[in-house]
């Protein structure tokens, strides 16, 4: 069974409204959301990646094992 998760960044020019409008639409697509503002994923990644890691390990489906081919942890991607 696979995760349905999305993962969105967020800046400034996102309005509220048309960020409720597609995370409905997306819910009931079937997918579950996460929201990071920019600045957290410059300022905080491993913080970051924690939530991502704990909000997919409490999703019903398959387990999480470590990818054979991870990001890089620094540098331009």
């Amino acid at each position: 069974m696979e995760k349905r998760l999305v993962v969105e960044l967020d800046g400034s020019q996102h309005g509220e409204q048309v960020d409720r409008e597609r995370t409905t639409y997306l819910e009931r697509a079937g997918y579950s959301m996460v929201r990071f503002w920019n600045s957290d994923v410059i300022e905080n990644l491993d913080g970051v990646v924690e939530a991502i890691r704990l909000k997919l390990a409490a999703m019903p489906g398959a387990q999480l094992s470590p990818s054979p081919n991870p990001l890089p942890q620094a540098g331009e991607g």
